[in-house]
């Protein structure tokens, strides 16, 4: 696959389709409503196939026979299938990488405050798609463009992390240790499909953060995580 990774975006080689194709972008309104369907509602479509059953099984006809629509109408919005895939792996960088990123960036006044924000987003699936993480893991098992993909956003990931670690003061080696220990041990939930209740991981949290911290964070810290996390009917999931 033709995707190059290229100041923290997705573009598209020579030989590939361009960036107004990958994206759904199109000339004229008309192209994104009536029986075409819309560049968001295949692209959403293809996001579904990934999670269910990996890269291979993201193929144009089966995409349009999945949305009810003409194979040709995808063209519309997309060069071809190669661009589908691109625009696949944007859309996994600008929601899965965005939302750590965000949580990271929000106001704490602890570290273990803050660590507790960034767990949001693990524990929510609102906030960070598990799914379509390991889709783009074992898709980067067989594919070169988004391994390397996959690595740089590991990379920035790292780093986002052990700048909350630094924020509360700790030596850049520290920082990183930690940041690592926090990050691989979601990597290996996420690859081995762990499949935790809610009121089991409720259970462990203090304990995470403490061991990923090394402060014990205050009952009003982990009553407040709580609340965030409390759904009517079914709550959410690792």
């Amino acid at each position: 696959m033709c995707v190059e990774f290229v100041g923290g975006v997705v573009a598209v080689g020579r030989r590939c389709p361009n960036l107004a194709a990958m994206t759904g972008e199109t000339n004229t309104g008309e192209r994104d409503r009536g029986w075409r369907g819309s560049a968001e509602l295949w692209l959403g479509g293809a996001h579904a196939m990934l999670v269910e059953g990996g890269v291979d099984s993201v193929k144009i006809g089966a995409l349009a026979e999945r949305l009810g629509l003409s194979r040709t109408s995808f063209y519309w919005h997309f060069a071809d299938r190669e661009a589908l895939l691109a625009a696949l792996v944007r859309r996994w960088q600008e929601t899965n990488t965005a939302a750590l990123l965000a949580r990271l960036e929000l106001p704490a006044a602890t570290v273990t405050e803050a660590i507790l924000r960034l767990f949001d987003a693990w524990v929510d699936p609102g906030l960070f798609d598990s799914r379509a993480e390991f889709a783009m893991r074992t898709w980067a098992l067989t594919d070169a463009g988004v391994a390397a993909v996959l690595a740089a956003e590991d990379a920035r990931r790292i780093a986002a992390i052990a700048g909350l670690f630094l924020r509360f003061g700790l030596d850049a080696t520290e920082a990183d240790t930690r940041a690592r220990t926090v990050y691989l041990t979601q990597v290996g939930y996420i690859a081995l499909r762990s499949d935790e209740d809610f009121e089991t991981r409720m259970a462990r949290i203090p304990a995470y953060a403490l061991v990923f911290t090394g402060q014990a964070p205050s009952g009003t810290e982990i009553a407040a995580f709580r609340a965030r996390h409390l759904r009517s009917g079914a709550e959410a999931g690792p």
